[in-house]
């Protein structure tokens, strides 16, 4: 049974977990010390993380991230169409 807490530590550092499932959790960590500690620094990490401001991603830096990965042989596809910026623009005749 320690094997399965020991897979839902990072869903438990998430908050992702169910408040019964977190709580047998935590009962179990007061029997288990490596698993206490482990469900102790990760969730410090989370909230660590969590903390920091978003990274302000400009289309530069998403085009460099594209050719990097690009240039390291990944074949990448876009979901979503082309910005309208590379659309030519027709002009209207009245």
């Amino acid at each position: 049974m320690n094997e399965f807490y020991n897979k839902l530590v990072d869903l438990y550092a998430g908050g992702e977990l169910t408040e019964e499932l977190s709580d047998e959790m935590e009962a179990e960590a007061l029997k288990n010390g490596a698993l206490a500690q482990d469900m102790f620094t990760l969730r410090k990490t989370v909230e660590a993380l969590q903390s920091l401001p978003s990274p302000d991603l400009t289309e530069e830096s998403d085009y460099r991230i594209l050719l990097k990965m690009q240039i390291q042989g990944t074949e990448v596809r876009r979901k979503s169409p082309e910005s309208s910026h590379w659309q030519y623009h027709l002009l209207i005749q009245s």
